[in-house]
């Protein structure tokens, strides 16, 4: 018997250097029946050359609108009633589909959604490597229970919910925050979404310490809108660690009372400092516990820190840019 037709929808931006690995991979599937739906987001690069040379494989072009909108696009002609989504960036293992797919249509209607965890392809880089441990990391507390949120890069959902939940939102113009969103509308409709970890897409992590930071300051800047969206979820979902949830008021309060400090030097600098050796300890700590590795525990540890920065910067900007501007519109 044929084994029903499931979707693989990749969205592509500049994306030169991996999509054809990525394609590989998801053609090379040990399910038999899937189609390959690759969305170019308006690269500038080889990008369409490389996906158009393949055959198999489902080739769309948009103006750059970012990955939510790519992936939506891409829903919309997919054929399968099961989609799954990766990015250009990650190669999923040779039975991706073939064990998620009984996961997801095993009788249990409630569960809308299968996601997956990370492989690594470049573990010879240290802040590539640090960034997957920090995740497997995280990816321990999402087990045995079902997780509130899940990675647009490793799941599938139903496609007719997908379509009936309205898709990723598209006002993200990054990849910032559209994946929690969706699993917040998923959670809210009543559906469930379960985590299999060993269900793995080998990703390509950041190499560039500057481009990591520019990609935390906008996860920071995006959340705002986020907590706009689902106030509830301020608290934190399963992926988020204790950690995220102290780090970004205490930065605040170092900042504001090193401001302060130029004023009133003593008491100020004094808090300042306490607060700021807080800080210093706190990403020592969980950088520790993360890499069981001095060396790495030193280079990640730095890392976080100016992490910490990005984010509470990012999210500083972000209250400007949702809350300011959601209160002017209001007044007007």
């Amino acid at each position: 018997m044929k084994e029903p037709l499931v979707s693989i929808v990749i969205p592509a931006y500049n994306s030169e250097n991996t999509i054809l690995a990525s394609i590989k991979a998801s053609l090379a599937q040990s399910y038999s029946n899937v189609e390959v739906i690759v969305v170019d987001d308006g690269s500038v690069d080889a990008t369409a050359s490389i996906v158009r040379s393949i055959d198999r494989v489902k080739y769309i072009r948009q103006d750059n609108r970012g990955p939510a909108s790519a992936r939506n696009k891409g829903a919309s002609v997919a054929r399968g009633d099961i989609i799954f989504f990766t990015d250009s960036d990650c190669v999923p293992e040779k039975d991706w589909v073939k064990k998620m797919v009984p996961l997801l249509d095993r009788g249990d209607k409630t569960i809308a959604v299968v996601a997956g965890s990370y492989g690594i392809v470049n573990r010879d880089n240290i802040l590539a490597r640090c960034i997957h441990k920090e995740i497997l990391f995280r990816h321990k507390y999402l087990i045995p229970s079902y997780p509130r949120s899940f990675g647009s890069y490793n799941f599938c959902i139903w496609a007719e919910i997908f379509k009936d939940l309205g898709g990723f939102n598209a006002e993200y113009r990054y990849a910032s925050g559209e994946d929690n969103d969706l699993s917040y509308k998923v959670l809210k409709a009543g559906y469930k979404i379960l985590f299999v970890q060993d269900s793995v897409v080998f990703h390509c992590f950041p190499t560039s310490i500057r481009e990591y930071l520019k990609e935390q300051f906008r996860h920071g800047f995006w959340r705002v809108k986020m907590y706009i969206d689902y106030p509830h979820m301020m608290k934190g979902d399963d992926y988020t660690f204790w950690k995220d949830i102290i780090e970004p008021p205490a930065v605040i309060v170092f900042l504001f009372c090193l401001v302060l400090s130029l004023f009133f030097p003593l008491n100020f600098f004094i808090i300042s400092g306490f607060i700021f050796t807080f800080i210093l300890f706190l990403n020592i700590f969980f950088s520790y516990i993360v890499t069981r590795n001095f060396y790495e525990t030193i280079f990640l540890f730095w890392v976080m820190l100016a992490r910490a920065f990005a984010r509470t910067l990012g999210f500083s900007s972000g209250i400007v840019r949702f809350i300011l501007t959601l209160r002017y519109k209001k007044i007007k």
